[in-house]
C-alpha cells in the first residue's frame, strides 16, 4: 500500500461552455482587428507607397489607393490628400469590421470560413474558456451551434445571430431586397440582407470616451494654431510660441481636414447621438444645452449596475467553497440590452462608422513624426498608440486636465467590446444563469479594466456602488477642483518659474496671463 498522500483540491462549479462563447471570440477578434495601431500601419502603407505588412492584404484597390496617395503627397495637389486618408479608413473598416463571413462568396461556398479571420490567441482563449481549448473550426462551430437559419432571404438561406433572427420574425411581412437593391438607391422597401448577416462590430461609445479624453479638443486647438486663429476666450494662445514650420509635410492633410468641415460630424451632432444611444452627452460652450427627443436616461444606471454586480460575482467566484450566484448578472444583462437596443436605430447606419473614420483621421495626423516635432512629446511614457502623448501635451499646455489619455482609450476599447456582447446576445431568452457566469468569466479582464479606468478618469469607484452620475459632470468637477487647487505660476526676476500660494499670485508678474476658463467642446 502506497504511503504517498493523495492531493485533494477544490474546484469551481462549472456547467461547461455555452454556445455563445464563439460569438465572444469573434467580437474580440474583430475589435482587435480594427485597433488603431493596425489602421496606422495600414495608412502608412498607403501614404508610403509600400505594400502592407501582410501580403494577403495587398489588393488591386489598395495599390490604386497608394498610387493616388503618392500623387497627392509628392505633388502637393491641394487638399485631396485628406480624402485619400478618409477613403483608406473606410476601406480598412470594410475589410475588417464585419462580424460574420458569409458561407457563400461570389457564388462559391467557402469551405474554411475560419481562414477569413485573424489568428486567435490560443493560450488566452484557453484560460478565458475555463481551461477549455478553442476548437480549430470555431467559426464553423459558431454557425452550427449558435446561428439561426433564415429562409427565403434574397434567394439564399443565410445564417444570422439569434438576436437578428428574433428581429426579423417581427418583420417577416417585409420582402427581402435583392443583391442590387438599395445600392443604387432604387427606393425598394424591405430588408437589406447585408444589415442582418453582417452587423458592424462598432460601438459609438468608443468615440464618446475618446472625445471625453480630449482628442477632438486637442486637434481643434492645433488646427486653430495652424490657421493662425486665436482660441475663443483666450487673451494669449498657449500654442502661439510654437512655430508651425514642422507641419509643412502635413499641409495637404490638415487643410483637407479643415476644408471638409461642412461635411464632417459637428460636435452638437455627436452630442445628440451620444444622448440617443447611451444617455451620455458632452458639456461645453460649443455643445450648448442638449435636449434630446429620445434619451437613454437609464443606460448609465443599468450598465454601471451590471459592472458593480460583476465585482460581487468575482469575489464569490474566487471563493471555491461558494457556488457564485449568476442570476443577478443575467437580469442585469437583460436590463442593459433592453436599454441600449431602444437607441439602436443609427447603430445600423453611418454615424458610428463616420465617427470612427473621422477620429482615426485626427489620430493619424497627431501620430505623425511632424506633429512630434511641432509639439514635443513624452517619449519615455509607454503610451500604446502614437497619437496619445500629443493629446496629453496639448492638455498640459492648455491647462485642461492631467488625467492620462490612456484611461479614456481603455474606456472606449473595453466599453465597445462589452456592449457589443450585450447588444448582439439574445439575453432576453436566456433563463439559466450559466451563460451569464461564463460571460463574466470570459470578459473579466475587460470588466476590471473598465472599472479601473473609470475610477482613474472620473474618481468614482464602481466596485463600491453603481454610481449613475453623468460622466461629463464627474469630469467637469475634477477639472474645476484641479483648476482651483493648482498654484499660480509666476515669473521671478531671474526668469525661473516658481509656485506661490493662490492668494499671493498678484505679488509677481503672471507667467500665463489670467486664469483660463474650462475647455469648451469645440471642433
Amino acid at each position: 500500500m502506497s504511503d504517498v498522500p493523495t492531493p485533494v483540491r477544490l474546484s469551481r462549479p462549472d456547467a461547461g461552455p455555452t454556445s455563445d462563447q464563439h460569438l465572444w471570440t469573434l467580437i474580440r477578434n474583430r475589435t482587435d482587428a480594427i485597433a488603431y495601431n493596425n489602421f496606422h500601419n495600414f495608412a502608412d502603407a498607403v501614404f508610403g507607397n509600400q505594400p502592407p505588412p501582410d501580403p494577403a492584404d495587398d489588393t488591386p484597390e489598395l495599390a490604386a489607393l497608394r498610387a493616388q496617395a503618392r500623387q497627392f503627397t509628392l505633388v502637393s495637389a491641394g487638399v485631396d490628400a485628406y480624402q485619400i486618408l478618409r477613403v483608406a479608413a473606410q476601406y480598412f473598416l470594410m475589410h475588417e469590421v464585419g462580424l460574420i463571413v458569409d458561407s457563400v462568396v461570389d457564388g462559391a461556398v467557402v469551405e474554411t470560413p475560419d481562414d477569413a479571420y485573424d489568428p486567435v490567441d490560443e493560450e488566452g482563449e484557453f484560460f478565458r474558456r475555463n481551461l477549455t481549448p478553442l476548437p480549430g473550426d470555431w467559426v464553423s462551430r459558431l454557425r452550427e451551434d449558435y446561428y439561426v437559419q433564415l429562409q427565403k432571404l434574397a434567394g439564399a438561406d443565410p445564417q444570422v445571430l439569434p438576436y437578428m433572427g428574433r428581429i426579423l420574425q417581427r418583420l417577416r411581412n417585409l420582402e427581402p431586397k435583392g443583391p442590387d437593391d438599395g445600392a443604387e438607391g432604387c427606393g425598394c422597401y424591405g430588408v437589406l440582407p447585408g444589415r442582418v448577416t453582417g452587423p458592424l462590430a462598432i460601438e459609438l461609445i468608443w468615440s464618446y470616451w475618446h472625445e471625453e479624453g480630449m482628442l477632438n479638443q486637442a486637434f481643434s486647438a492645433i488646427s486653430n494654431r495652424f490657421q493662425n486663429r486665436r482660441l475663443p476666450g483666450q487673451s494669449v494662445d498657449p500654442l502661439a510660441r510654437l512655430e508651425i514650420d514642422p507641419l509643412r509635410p502635413l499641409n495637404n492633410l490638415i487643410w483637407g481636414w479643415l476644408q471638409s468641415e461642412p461635411f464632417r460630424l459637428s460636435v452638437r451632432r455627436r452630442a445628440f447621438e451620444y444622448d440617443h444611444h447611451y444617455g451620455l452627452t458632452l458639456l461645453g460652450k460649443a455643445v450648448g444645452p442638449v435636449r434630446g427627443a429620445d434619451s437613454r436616461s437609464q443606460f448609465i444606471e443599468a450598465f454601471h449596475n451590471l459592472l458593480h454586480l460583476c465585482t460581487i460575482f468575482f469575489l464569490q467566484d474566487d471563493d471555491l467553497t461558494v457556488d457564485a450566484d449568476g442570476f443577478p448578472l443575467l437580469n442585469a444583462l437583460k436590463e442593459t440590452q433592453l436599454v441600449i437596443t431602444e437607441g439602436q436605430h443609427n447603430q445600423f447606419g453611418d454615424l458610428p462608422w463616420t465617427s470612427r473614420v473621422e477620429d482615426w483621421a485626427q489620430m493619424y495626423m497627431l501620430g505623425r513624426p511632424e506633429m512630434r516635432e511641432f509639439l514635443g512629446g513624452r517619449v519615455m511614457v509607454p503610451y500604446r498608440e502614437p497619437w496619445m502623448d500629443r493629446v496629453d501635451v496639448v492638455k498640459s499646455l492648455m491647462s485642461w486636465t492631467d488625467t492620462n489619455v490612456t484611461h479614456f482609450r481603455d474606456l472606449g476599447t473595453f466599453g465597445e467590446q462589452l456592449l457589443l456582447t450585450v447588444r448582439y446576445g439574445l439575453w432576453t431568452d436566456t433563463i439559466e444563469p450559466a451563460q451569464a457566469k461564463n460571460w463574466a468569466r470570459y470578459w473579466r479582464s475587460e470588466i476590471q479594466g473598465y472599472i479601473h479606468a473609470y475610477r482613474a478618469a472620473t474618481g468614482v469607484d464602481l466596485r463600491q456602488n453603481a454610481d449613475a452620475t453623468m460622466p461629463g459632470i464627474l469630469l467637469q468637477r475634477r477639472l474645476e477642483v484641479g483648476a482651483a487647487a493648482a498654484p499660480a505660476r509666476v515669473l521671478p526676476p531671474q526668469g525661473r518659474p516658481v509656485a506661490v500660494e493662490p492668494g499671493r499670485a498678484n505679488a509677481r508678474i503672471p507667467l500665463a496671463g489670467p486664469r483660463r476658463e474650462l475647455p469648451a467642446q469645440t471642433e
